[in-house]
């Protein structure tokens, strides 16, 4: 891409991806955890994605600057423990860890995880039951 051309605009998919991906995991904690805790596990994950895209800026910044970055692991950390949404509008607004491709791979799969956990919770925990019988069965036949 030449210096002089503009970056793509962003997708109709990238600008409407993320509330999509929230659908499932929001109306799974609204069901099972009720209006009242729910509305307790929407903060969380309203603070810690703020907290995670603050972290993405200040290490955007970093880059570019050539100063000390923030670790990797640390970043995951932070989108497992509910601040995957904050990552994803980083990696989009900040065009921050968006082409790293094994930071990519890591990053889906904890989206991934939400969406399979909200998923199996919704239907009743039939993947949960399906391991723990299948984890049973091994142990009682080594």
């Amino acid at each position: 891409m030449d210096q002089n051309s503009k970056p793509a605009p962003r997708s109709f998919v990238s600008i409407f991806a993320l509330p999509l991906l929230l659908v499932l995991p929001a109306v799974a904690a609204y069901r099972g955890l009720g209006p009242t805790w729910s509305t307790y596990a929407g903060g969380w994950v309203t603070a810690i994605s703020l907290l995670t895209f603050a972290v993405y800026a200040f290490d955007k910044r970093r880059a570019v600057k050539n100063g000390e970055r923030t670790p990797e692991t640390l970043l995951h950390l932070l989108e497992l423990l509910g601040g995957w949404p904050g990552a994803f509008l980083g990696q989009r607004l900040l065009r921050h860890k968006s082409a790293k491709v094994s930071y990519q791979f890591v990053f889906w799969l904890i989206v991934l995880a939400y969406e399979v956990v909200a998923a199996d919770w919704l239907l009743g925990w039939p993947m949960v039951s399906a391991m723990k019988q299948a984890l049973l069965g091994m142990l009682e036949n080594p």
